[in-house]
């Protein structure tokens, strides 16, 4: 225990001389390894529309040619047609992007 303290300290101490985005990427990475467990709920106006479960992150889209970052996110999750909060027989897990400015949701039809 007496040396776990000293060793946290140097590890907080390395995090916080990171930039950023190296932080940003560790914690990704973290979450990769971790996994989640989430849920999106889509909106029009008041009105939810879609929700997909078991989305383990949104990724931001990058640039293959230059690396520079895209203006949607997207993952993966089960599309929750009846909004239950449960995995249905036949509901399934899909892709899907969000919008730069969350106007649209693009997903993989759940039907094929």
């Amino acid at each position: 225990m007496k040396r776990l303290i000293p060793a946290a300290a140097a590890a907080l101490l390395l995090l916080g001389g990171c930039t950023q985005e190296t932080q940003n990427k560790l914690s990704r990475g973290l979450q990769n390894w971790t996994g989640t467990n989430g849920v999106l709920d889509v909106y029009a106006g008041e009105k939810l529309v879609m929700r997909f479960l078991k989305v383990d992150k949104l990724t931001t889209g990058a640039s293959p040619d230059d690396g520079q970052q895209r203006a949607y996110r997207y993952g993966y999750g089960v599309l929750d047609t009846d909004f239950n909060y449960k995995v249905d027989k036949g509901e399934k897990k899909i892709y899907f992007e969000i919008g730069s400015f969350d106007t649209y949701v693009f997903y993989a039809n759940p039907t094929d």
